[in-house]
């Protein structure tokens, strides 16, 4: 299993956190999907994760990933 790390703008909110748990928790691979509201970091534990998806999933939540 592996941890990868975002950095995600926008969120304001617990709604904002609850979405994109949401979304990025429907990835395949996907396992767990921590989130910080105050810093934006993303932390997802999953097997063979993709990162293309997970941050098509991020997108679709309506937030962007930094950098």
């Amino acid at each position: 299993m592996s941890v990868t790390t975002y950095t995600v703008t926008g969120m304001t909110c617990g709604h904002c956190v609850s979405s994109v748990k949401e979304e990025v928790g429907e990835v395949p691979g996907v396992t767990g999907v921590e989130v910080d509201l105050q810093t934006g970091r993303v932390e997802i534990s999953g097997d063979s994760l993709d990162d293309a998806a997970i941050r098509a999933a991020i997108k679709e939540a309506g937030y962007e990933v930094a950098g």
